[in-house]
């Protein structure tokens, strides 16, 4: 079943709905002050020639028709003609600049959103699901456009017009016209109960078409998975489920409007047919001309499209600040980790690492790291090692500050980290992941969000380094190819390679690498070994593998278990220990593991391994 989060009451909505629309003029009228101007001129020629048109109906039925005078028709015909004209330009210079100034806020926000989302810190997104989030922004940004485009024409055009309407209805006859408006009182309180019922629909509505969005998005992403496990029927009753109930909210959505026409229309057929009786009668039997009763009806009309709009106005706004509100809710997300007021630029000579007591916990409070300390000393490397869950990939994640430790420090020659700059502390490191993720673009791309200055031979140099050359220049168009969502037209292993030449060519001080060489068969982990260890030299280097090709040339090698460091020492050292955790790791690993490194290299791993086993 799926559940909603309950409305907010009636008073608390009705302010936040004042406020969002106060917000939005303020954060976008001023910077399109002249623009709206032009529209709102152009709204009020509108108001102006439709008033005219029902004001000049008099003159038409009593000068030219009843009177027959020619010499007033060639102006009477003339003015109706001008009428239009300006009517019809004006109508078109609205709503092209309304359309480009909503156009260009909806771009805005966009990046506004893009910008404040990349602000954020990583357990904001572990908190909320991409698909859902990109759907959110998808469905909702246009929100803020819709209330401004609404806000302006409904009250430059439809409430001056029917302004301009309702002044003609009593210059020409003051009775009729309260008869006429004696029908919108019920119309209002009508619309203001439907508006309040609207309120909370919507945002169901949005939340539930949200994940509709993000359920076909993932299914496209997983689509591998779907099919190996052919999870084809569960995936579409799962979101079968989904769309009919955005479907049942849609619907009520709809009848929840369209409740307004046939309130409208029959209030308002009682109020005109009342008001034509009326008019008729006195015509009939008091002999007037029929001009002014001509002209009323006219303006009674043209009234009726503005004040149903004005009428509408609520529900069509309810909708639109749900909307604009979902939007703020993202935008308003406060930052966790913001840089300290006097933070500085991170400056790194040696690049020596030191983790001093760290203690960590994510968000559900299960403590993860349990008082770490170690130092990775400079131009070295130091590996971790461990059983899953050990806290291996955290402590990777807590020097880029990915996340802040809770209790300790960590410090870059001598600098703690949590005194610089973010910006500053990511530019002294590059980072692997077991995970390699590419983006939208091509292979060169890719390499270059390394460092935005490299030229295409330094590219194509960190490709060498990374073993990633010779299959990229056998791609349709090279370094040019277009890659498909996350690399798809890739292997996992070339995705990897392509994923470290962008750290290659990062050239910083510190490496990271979070299982870097896990998507490489044999030959290719051999290769990239080999690259990485020249990318090694004069760089301090964190590594978490499992591999044992990966780490027994490691300066230092610390065995984690349970967020804390058990064992540590050199390959050699700790397989001395035959009762250590690393011990019992490598021979959980078993021979045919240690067989998957191949090369002389094995060989001489293999007999370490047994001789250190031997004791």
């Amino acid at each position: 079943m799926i559940k909603f989060p309950k409305p907010k009451t009636k008073h608390v909505e009705l302010e936040t709905m004042t406020a969002i629309i106060s917000r939005i003029m303020r954060e976008t009228g001023r910077d399109y002050i002249r623009g709206y101007a032009f529209a709102i001129f152009c709204l009020l020629l509108v108001a102006g020639t439709t008033a005219f048109t029902a004001w000049i109906m008099e003159d038409i039925i009593n000068e030219a028709f009843a009177s027959k005078d020619s010499s007033s028709l060639w102006l009477i015909c003339g003015s109706i003609l001008a009428a239009f004209i300006i009517r019809g330009f004006a109508s078109y210079g609205q709503a092209v600049t309304l359309a480009q100034i909503g156009n260009n806020i909806v771009a805005r926000y966009q990046q506004r959103v893009i910008d404040h989302l990349m602000a954020l810190n990583v357990s904001w997104f572990s908190n909320n699901r991409s698909t859902h989030i990109a759907a959110q922004i998808a469905q909702n940004v246009s929100g803020i456009r819709d209330v401004m485009n609404m806000t302006i024409t409904s009250f430059a055009r439809d409430l001056i017009t029917l302004l301009g309407l309702v002044v003609v209805m009593v210059a020409k006859d003051p009775f009729l016209s309260l008869v006429a408006v004696i029908i919108a009182p019920p119309v209002v309180l009508s619309l203001r109960y439907i508006s309040r019922r609207i309120r909370s629909v919507t945002r169901e509505s949005i939340v539930i078409n949200s994940r509709v969005l993000g359920a076909m998005q993932e299914a496209v992403q997983g689509i591998t998975v779907v099919k190996a496990f052919t999870m084809e029927e569960q995936i579409s009753k799962r979101s079968g489920e989904l769309i009919r109930a955005a479907e049942e909210k849609s619907n009520r959505i709809a009848r929840l409007s369209e409740r307004t026409s046939p309130l409208t229309e029959t209030i308002a057929g009682f109020a005109i047919s009342g008001v034509v009786a009326y008019a008729s009668y006195r015509l009939i039997y008091s002999g007037e001309l029929p001009g002014s009763f001509i002209a009323f009806i006219t303006a009674l009309l043209l009234a009726y499209d503005p004040a149903r709009r004005l009428a509408r106005l609520q529900v069509s706004l309810e909708r639109a600040v749900v909307n604009a509100r979902m939007i703020y809710e993202i935008l308003d997300t406060k930052p966790k980790q913001a840089d300290a007021p006097d933070a500085g630029d991170l400056s790194v000579t040696a690049g020596r690492i030191a983790f001093e007591d760290v203690s960590f916990a994510y968000d559900d409070g299960e403590r993860v790291l349990d008082h770490v300390s170690f130092v990775a000393e400079p131009g070295k490397m130091t590996a971790f090692v461990g059983p899953s869950g050990a806290g291996k990939s955290t402590l990777i994640n807590l020097l880029p500050r990915f996340y802040d430790v809770h209790e300790g420090r960590i410090l870059i020659d001598e600098t703690d980290i949590m005194t610089v700059k973010k910006a500053s502390l990511r530019e002294k490191l590059s980072y692997v992941s077991q995970q390699p993720y590419l983006f939208d673009g091509t292979i060169r791309e890719n390499i270059r969000y390394g460092r935005p200055d490299a030229t295409d031979a330094e590219i194509e140099e960190a490709a060498r380094r990374a073993q990633a050359h010779d299959f990229i220049l056998a791609q349709p168009k090279g370094y040019d190819t277009p890659l498909g969502e996350n690399g798809a037209n890739l292997s996992g292993g070339q995705r990897q390679r392509v994923s470290i030449a962008r750290a290659l060519i990062r050239n910083a001080p510190i490496l990271l690498l979070d299982e870097a060489t896990s998507a490489l068969d044999n030959e290719s982990e051999a290769a990239v070994q080999k690259a990485l260890e020249t990318a090694m030299a004069g760089r301090t280097v964190l590594v978490i593998a499992h591999r044992l090709s990966t780490i027994y040339k490691a300066d230092r090698i610390i065995v984690m278990q349970d967020g804390r460091i058990v064992e540590s020492g050199t390959h050699q050292q700790l397989l001395g220990d035959e009762g250590g955790v690393y011990t019992r790791l490598q021979k959980l690993a078993g021979d045919q593991k240690m067989e998957m490194i191949g090369g002389d290299d094995d060989t001489e791993v293999s007999a370490n391994q047994k001789k250190g086993s031997e004791g």
